[in-house]
């Protein structure tokens, strides 16, 4: 029997609402027996003083959901719903530990690799690019993109890596995803079984823990003053080899190009081997003119080429790409043939406006300009505060430099420090992927990212750095 009231008189709740939440309370506590027939429509708006069409639309809700069935003119009645197991209230806590809070940011400033400098971006310029996506692909947009996602895309950004890079590729060979560990994760499910991989030591530590989570074999492969080395290499005989050879993250060396041939022909000697490039940020080339990829080099199509737009329009944009060789394209073909990508495509489609209206090129050369400002100054800064005690391995390229300073506080100690003093900031010690090649005791290794700190606050940041060290 159905016992409750309503309040007619509560303005967040509709009076449907209010009934179907205290039938289904009734329900789920067991006070309303299985199969037990419920009042008709009218006869319950009689009893609760309501129109029939609000007890009407409270048991098509209770219906819809599967807490009551009905039999042709004869009425509502109740499920048989199981009762809940119920543990603990305790049990069901969410641990002090995997609580998160809203950092308050307020007085930090960056010195962190990672972050860039949306100030300078040109929004109503992107924002126009999105009307054009808007206006001119709204097909698309309402459809489920292929597996590499949209060819017109990919067109573009085919032209673009032809041009700046010396990428030599197809728009087939591009395959877009929302970041270089979601592609790489696809790339090694095309790898046969038992396969080795090798990466740069110090590297991208995200990278080393995704491929040993994979159950991939990952050697730490260390570097020498061309970036990888290839006799470790050699000795090491990985099929899959993992490099930032443009910019070496986080040491900042470019790889000659005497190493890249020696490279390319390792790989070239065995069936079977790929070299991964990471062209993280090889856009950003002070001085000189941009050194092409790698893989403009390949003869033999042993390259994998990653790039990403998350370094030229911001992290948060989530725009990657990979090129594959044709041999891996037809597996990846295959073996993804149900795959929707991550990618958002109207993000996408703005970016090939963005690209071809010039517009992208245009924020690439005022941007280049503005980062080769910051790290001059705060370069100049930093030597001036430290004098002799700093050496900054001066390498006109990419957001991100490295400098060693002489302190005998430890690297843990200067972290949490660090913290102290409102600094974003990271030692070498978090990229060291094994425990060789330990800096020596007095002297620390910091990756100084430039992008995200303000020319007026280098100073200061300099300030606060001494102060931690």
């Amino acid at each position: 029997m159905i016992f409750f009231t309503i309040d007619k008189e509560n303005r967040r709740e509709h009076v449907y609402q209010q009934i179907y939440k205290k039938i289904k309370a009734e329900l789920l506590e067991g006070r309303l027996r299985v199969n037990e027939k419920l009042p008709s429509k009218r006869e319950l708006a009689e009893r609760l003083q309501v129109s029939v069409n609000s007890v009407s639309s409270a048991y098509e809700q209770l219906l819809a959901e599967g807490y009551i069935y009905t039999i042709e003119r004869s009425g509502y009645y109740v499920e048989a719903l199981d009762q809940f197991i119920e543990q603990s209230a305790e049990s069901l806590l969410m641990d002090e530990d995997l609580k998160e809070t809203e950092v308050d940011r307020s007085g930090w400033l960056s010195l962190s690799h990672m972050s860039s400098d949306l100030s300078g971006f040109p929004f109503k310029e992107w924002a126009s690019c999105q009307r054009a996506a808007l206006s001119t692909h709204r097909k698309e947009l309402a459809e489920v993109p292929g597996p590499q996602g949209s060819y017109r895309v990919r067109e573009t950004i085919a032209k673009l890596i032809s041009r700046t890079r010396g990428v030599r590729c197809e728009p087939e060979q591009i395959v877009l995803g929302s970041g270089t560990q979601a592609l790489l994760q696809q790339f090694v499910g095309l790898q046969p079984e038992g396969i080795r991989a090798g990466i740069e030591n110090p590297g991208y530590t995200r990278v080393y823990r995704m491929l040993r989570q994979m159950k991939i074999e990952t050697e730490a492969i260390g570097l020498d003053e061309k970036g990888i080395d290839a006799g470790e290499v050699k000795k090491a005989a990985p099929e899959l080899l993992f490099i930032t050879p443009s910019h070496q993250f986080p040491t900042g060396t470019i790889m000659p190009v005497s190493r890249r041939i020696e490279l390319l022909n390792w790989a070239a000697r065995k069936h079977g081997r790929y070299i991964i490039e990471d062209d993280y940020d090889s856009e950003f080339k002070y001085g000189t003119d941009n050194i092409p990829a790698l893989q403009s080099l390949d003869r033999n199509q042993n390259v994998v080429y990653m790039g990403t737009f998350s370094k030229t329009l911001g992290p948060g944009f989530r725009i990657s790409y990979m090129v594959l060789p044709p041999a891996l394209l037809r597996r990846y073909r295959e073996m993804y043939d149900h795959w929707i990508p991550g990618t958002d495509a109207f993000s996408l489609f703005t970016l090939h406006y963005f690209i071809e209206t010039g517009m992208y090129e245009r924020h690439l050369k005022r941007m280049n300009h503005r980062y080769e400002g910051k790290r001059s100054r705060l370069i100049e800064e930093l030597r001036k505060v430290f004098g002799t005690r700093i050496r900054i391995r001066d390498i006109p390229a990419g957001l991100h430099f490295l400098a060693d300073i002489q302190t005998d506080v430890p690297p843990s100690a200067i972290q949490k420090s660090a913290e102290k003093e409102k600094l974003e900031l990271y030692t070498l010690e978090r990229f060291r992927l094994s425990e060789g090649g330990r800096e020596k005791a007095g002297l620390v290794s910091l990756i100084i990212g430039f992008a995200a700190i303000e020319e007026e606050d280098i100073q200061e940041a300099a300030v606060r750095l001494e102060r931690i060290l």
